[in-house]
């Protein structure tokens, strides 16, 4: 299987490339530095099409967009959550993930089971609402609707989405007091992924296996 993650220098995306890669899947591994990852800034149309260049005519079985940002934490209502920040974070968080899918969308047409798997978050679900994080909260509240939007699109040429939460990991973005490691997030999302069907295009599922309330 072809399966091609973006932000997978690091944290989740790097433990998605190394249980797939073990698995023996062929890996297009992304990252905005390049180095030994192809170069993808997904906030760059640019930087899409030469990666969409490069890659023509290359099949795409399973295109993951992990690639995210948590900018707002810490920042306090009275005078925090500049407006640079909320236009960074959902050049990468939601904008960044329309343009991977619409770049790669011929790559994945070249598949018989393409699957589109975005990581969002359960702080995208309107059931949770403590207050606080408005930005991420936001933006991955954005990237849930995008998915849901895609799979209604997409279902037509037969193309799966599904959106996930990838549980609370021991990431820089997750945090040294989380629940889970990097590798138990990916071998879970690995499995949710290899089950997404056109039957439940659209799901927005947890890690470990459960319907998560939109």
């Amino acid at each position: 299987m072809q399966v091609m993650i973006t932000g997978a220098n690091r944290g989740i995306g790097a433990a998605l490339d190394a249980a797939y890669v073990k698995r023996g899947d062929q890996v297009i591994g992304t990252a905005r530095g390049g180095g030994e990852f192809q170069t993808l800034d997904v906030t760059d149309p640019a930087s899409h099409r030469a990666l969409a260049i490069a890659l023509e005519g290359r099949t795409v079985d399973t295109l993951i967009c992990n690639a995210g940002v948590y900018l707002d934490k810490h920042q306090n209502l009275a005078d925090g959550y500049p407006a640079d920040m909320w236009a960074d974070s959902f050049a990468v968080n939601v904008t960044g993930v329309f343009l991977t899918v619409q770049n790669f969308l011929p790559n994945l047409q070249l598949s018989e089971t393409p699957r589109i798997a975005i990581i969002s978050s359960q702080m995208a679900s309107h059931t949770r609402a403590p207050g606080g994080s408005y930005i991420y909260r936001a933006s991955k509240a954005a990237a849930l609707n995008l998915g849901r939007n895609l799979a209604a699109d997409l279902q037509h040429l037969n193309i799966s989405v599904g959106v996930y939460h990838p549980g609370w990991v021991t990431t820089d973005m997750g945090g040294s007091a989380a629940e889970i490691t990097p590798q138990e997030a990916a071998q879970g999302l690995l499995e949710r992924i290899d089950a997404l069907s056109i039957d439940t295009t659209g799901c927005f599922e947890t890690w470990d296996g459960r319907t998560h309330p939109y």
